[in-house]
């Protein structure tokens, strides 16, 4: 079980004066130093810049002031998601060096609340990955076994939370990219409702689908962390007009509840200890009331071929951008070399093989004589995708599944694109429909001497957080899956 204290028993023991926010740090900063060599989650840690923000923490606590609802709280953000002063590379070659001059809405919103952000943790290129094995900085291991993955993209983040090193970390999901690596590491992670949190500070990949979200070891600790960065934001056109609601103070509510069960998600493919997770999870929400019905998300098997397509699509015109010229790495010029030609040499050295693939898939899907036939397709495949998710929830309340068909996989073993992208085969739907998800850890795969965490995935209506967060947090009142620790 994890000895650390999480989000919301850190910011109690702080505001109380049980311990100081530069004491928490400290504690992070030694568990950092002394843990991350073998999962290397870490791409930097900015402790001299942690050190001002835990030391105002305290002072405002001495002069009687309030230090926020999440005061001396160290948190780990993703290499995709800048602060101000800080150096982001989303973990790509090409942006080696960048240096941002602004700070992200979710990040303000953190540091205003009293958080101390502690640094960057490494994800896969740009967010396009399911493993980390993308990023131009290192492979992350996965805490429960390093020569396996920790998932993708936000695996960086997951592993770190995971081992303790921080109570938390901010990740980003287009199609996964948080609850994927949440399953794999035995943690808990939540993607909001699209628009929810804003959007602005994060580096885009699939602009119609990114979302910023938290990963921690409880429910209650993410609910606590939505409650700072949820709502509106002028910076982001995307983001909702309307107040979001106190996502901590409703996980308290009990109401009986109407649970599907996509039958699509029940395959024969999931690993039996897969199967029992969702079945564990099952049990026991109806001893506390739930009805269970079968249902049917007959597009499931369109979805990855839908988000690859609309996902490319738009990274293809997102990544224009970088070209080594106005920021990020640029190529040593030669002789009579054209622009076009410095550009493109550029890209090729700074981009990884994973993003030049997206990128030229994209392209091409884009392209004179195929837009009609691919992204158009995609386009009203999408609708479909989005109606019949609107159709479902006017049977039943949630969704419950599984988070991924498998536990984690060893670094290396899967080289074929394809086989990695249906890794996302259950999470992709949400991001596809704008709809809230969640993954919390449902039990272990124990075998070969390992033990590797497997995930279950909660989805709700658009909007629906409350009765996501509710019915997560009361799994997690009957089960001590999201307290195993992979450190002794």
């Amino acid at each position: 079980m994890s000895s650390h204290p999480g989000v919301v028993e850190t910011a109690r023991l702080v505001r109380e004066g049980k311990a100081t926010a530069c004491e928490m740090l400290s504690q992070c900063i030694d568990r950092i130093k002394s843990g991350d060599s073998e999962t290397r989650a870490f791409m930097r840690v900015d402790e001299e810049s942690a050190r001002d923000q835990a030391q105002a923490v305290d002072a405002a606590l001495a002069a009687g002031s309030e230090p926020g609802p999440l005061a001396g709280v160290p948190i780990a953000i993703k290499d995709n998601i800048v602060m101000e002063g800080r150096e982001t590379n989303c973990g790509s070659r090409i942006l080696e060096g960048f240096v941002s001059p602004y700070e992200s809405t979710a990040t303000q919103r953190l540091r205003e609340a009293g958080a101390v952000l502690v640094g960057t943790v490494r994800c896969d290129e740009f967010a396009m990955g399911s493993s980390t094995e993308h990023c131009a900085y290192g492979t992350v291991g996965n805490p429960w076994a390093t020569d396996h993955v920790p998932g993708g993209s936000s695996g960086g983040s997951a592993a770190a939370v995971a081992q303790g090193l921080v109570p938390a970390a901010l990740g980003s999901d287009t199609g996964g990219s948080i609850r994927q690596p949440a399953a794999l590491c035995g943690v808990t992670g939540l993607k909001p409702s699209y628009g929810r949190v804003s959007r602005w500070g994060l580096v885009a990949f699939g602009s119609s689908l990114d979302c910023i979200g938290p990963l921690t070891r409880s429910v209650e600790d993410s609910a606590a962390i939505l409650n700072v960065i949820a709502g509106p934001d002028k910076h982001d056109s995307t983001s909702l007009d309307s107040a979001p609601p106190d996502y901590l103070s409703g996980l308290a509510d009990e109401k009986p509840l109407v649970i599907g069960i996509p039958r699509q998600h029940r395959h024969e493919a999931n690993d039996p200890a897969v199967e029992a997770a969702v079945e564990e999870a099952r049990t026991a929400l109806a001893s506390k009331g739930a009805t269970f019905i079968d249902v049917d998300l007959e597009m499931t098997d369109h979805g990855i071929a839908t988000y690859y397509v609309v996902a490319t699509a738009e990274a293809s015109s997102n990544l224009a951008r970088f070209d080594g010229i106005r920021y990020g790495r640029r190529a040593q010029s030669q002789p009579g070399e054209s622009l076009d030609d410095l550009y493109a040499r550029s890209r090729g050295e700074g981009f990884g093989p994973e993003v030049r693939r997206r990128i030229m898939l994209g392209t091409y899907v884009l392209s004179a004589g195929y837009y009609d036939a691919f992204y158009k397709k995609a386009l009203q495949a999408r609708r479909v995708i989005h109606d019949e998710y609107r159709s479902v929830f006017e049977k039943c309340d949630l969704l419950l599944g599984p988070t991924t068909a498998e536990p984690a996989f060893k670094i290396g073993s899967i080289a074929d694109p394809i086989t990695m992208y249906l890794c996302d085969r259950y999470t992709v739907g949400a991001n596809i429909a704008g709809i809230p998800a969640i993954s919390i850890p449902g039990g272990f795969k124990e075998a070969g001497g390992l033990k590797l965490p497997v995930g279950i995935q909660l989805q709700a209506p658009f909007l629906g957080e409350p009765d996501l967060l509710r019915t997560a947090h009361m799994l997690q009142q009957m089960s001590s899956h999201h307290l195993a620790s992979p450190v002794g």
